[in-house]
């Protein structure tokens, strides 16, 4: 099972889009550890949606989708509908 997730850190007012085949919880654990990168920037990162797939390229697909976007409006509404 792989997931497309999106994190959001309220410090930055960013969201983070990303798919992993890891357990979630464990999956935002690393972003939270002391490490390089764009969730590096912050300690305050939660998951705050994800769409689970059945393979890892469906994920990646799903999440260069989401990316696409190029809209936080977008995200937004994805997120609360």
């Amino acid at each position: 099972m792989c997931h497309c997730y999106i994190l959001y850190s309220k410090s930055l007012d960013k969201y983070y889009i990303g798919h992993s085949c890891e357990d979630l919880q464990e999956r935002l654990r690393k972003h939270l550890s002391n490490h390089k990168g764009f969730t590096a920037k912050s300690k305050n990162w939660n998951i705050v949606y994800y769409e689970v797939f059945d393979s890892k390229i469906e994920a990646y697909t799903r999440e260069r989708e989401v990316k696409a976007w190029k809209s936080k409006s977008k995200i937004q509404k994805l997120i609360n509908d």
